[in-house]
């Protein structure tokens, strides 16, 4: 890896950090140059905007969360410790998130709703690489007989990441994490109802 690539990564990691925290409108250049040390000609030779920044950012706090996610649900033995490993990297989110300032699809999707095409279409992005991989473990789940057969996985996945992310928002909110230990319950309670 060449110094330049080096450098553009650090920059990427630390606007991630930055962004995921403060948000996108919330962070200007000037707090880009601080958090790196590169001053703003430097990011330049890196990135033609902040929007670029912005844009690789949230796709290297997703992967960063993915990986987590990705790891917890390979240690599931069953489908069940699978759905709720989602859960588990979440758990504890106010001291102890998978990414620092919490979950980076949530932060993104929010403020970018209605204020920022770009970053909203990559947080849309995001969203279904989620839904499609909840629903391909829940697909798995009814083909070996663990789950129900009639079961609806496209309504399951949503319902996973809808009540996953809302106990974030409370969680983060609060300032606790009984928000999302509270719907971790619900959802394993869930589960075990769609469970042969």
């Amino acid at each position: 890896m060449t110094k330049g690539e080096q450098t553009r990564k650090f920059i990427i990691k630390q606007s991630a950090e930055l962004f995921n925290q403060h948000g996108y409108a919330g962070s200007s250049l000037s707090d880009i140059t601080l958090v790196t040390g590169i001053k703003k000609g430097g990011l330049y030779r890196h990135f033609t905007s902040k929007d670029e920044i912005a844009v690789e950012a949230f796709q290297y706090a997703c992967q960063v969360v993915g990986g987590k996610i990705g790891e917890a649900v390979q240690q599931g033995h069953t489908y069940y410790d699978k759905l709720m490993a989602y859960f588990r990297v979440y758990e504890h989110v106010v001291e102890s998130p998978p990414f620092i300032g919490g979950c980076p699809l949530l932060n993104t999707a929010v403020e970018s709703d209605d204020s920022h095409p770009l970053l909203r279409s990559k947080a849309q992005e995001s969203s279904k690489r989620t839904l499609e991989a909840i629903k391909e473990i829940v697909e798995q789940g009814m083909a070996c007989g663990e789950f129900k057969g009639d079961v609806d996985a496209e309504a399951v996945a949503m319902f996973t990441l809808s009540l996953l992310e809302g106990g974030i928002m409370l969680s983060k909110l609060e300032g606790s994490n009984r928000p999302m230990q509270l719907n971790m319950q619900s959802y394993s309670s869930y589960l075990k109802q769609i469970c042969i």
